[in-house]
């Protein structure tokens, strides 16, 4: 692991922090002596996967919300955040999800709904809601979206998927425009196929030796949060693997 010393005291909110990437995300914040905000739909899954990663509840303030939904609940616990620790620093927007659904003129209005708003929505209500409170502070923050591969161009029965990931991009150029007069830097990785239980279920017969660990995506974040990626910002971050 790259060791990043200025790190140290830092405040980070991560969203889907109890996925296989948010699990990854945390280990690797928390090994850096990174003070840590964690957002899940589900508090209680969420702190059972805390458990499991033997990583320790006592030291992280932890929220259950519906990112998609609740902008006032959303603003709220970025305000306990701040009255907890002071400040944010940094965001990692890992809060997403898959579905194909199909072509676009089988597909279901909820599938394309789904996507737009677990992988878009949710980014940009947490970015806003962090950036108002950086900006308030005069914090020279950190934000890092996960875009992915599919975002850069359609492909058959994930028009929803590829769409959503695709917005993010644009979102994250849009802000790193906005926000370069305050110091912020906003930046994605674009993983391949992540190495998960999940996807190695609905893919068996792949070589999964060839796929993107959330450890290996976990340390390209740590990077883009840390003093020596602080001239990057509006970056997209291919992080392919093999695949």
């Amino acid at each position: 692991m790259a060791i990043y010393p200025e790190l140290a005291g830092k405040v980070a909110v991560i969203s889907g922090a109890g996925g296989n990437l948010g699990i990854a995300v945390t280990r690797s914040f928390h090994a850096a002596d990174i003070k840590l905000a964690l957002v899940d739909l589900r508090e209680d899954s969420l702190r059972q996967r805390l458990r499991e990663a033997n990583l320790a509840l006592d030291q992280m303030l932890i929220g259950a919300l519906d990112l998609t939904q609740k902008r006032a609940a959303i603003d709220e616990f970025i305000g306990r955040v701040v009255a907890h620790y002071g400040k944010v620093d940094i965001l990692v927007n890992v809060a997403g999800g898959f579905k194909a659904g199909g072509p676009v003129h089988e597909m279901d209005e909820e599938v394309w709904d789904f996507m737009m708003n677990i992988n878009a929505k949710t980014a940009f209500l947490l970015s806003a809601a962090v950036v108002r409170s950086m900006v308030a502070h005069k914090t020279r923050g950190r934000i890092v979206n996960i875009a992915a591969r599919a975002a850069l161009s359609g492909l058959p029965t994930i028009s929803g998927y590829s769409a959503s990931k695709s917005a993010v991009l644009r979102l994250t150029e849009s802000m790193a425009a906005e926000l370069a007069e305050y110091g912020i830097t906003v930046n994605a990785v674009m993983p391949s196929v992540i190495d998960t239980p999940q996807n190695r279920r609905s893919d068996p017969n792949a070589d999964h030796s060839r796929w993107v660990t959330p450890e290996s995506l976990a340390e390209v974040i740590l990077f883009l949060v840390s003093d020596s990626a602080r001239d990057i910002s509006g970056a997209a971050i291919p992080v392919y693997g093999r695949a």
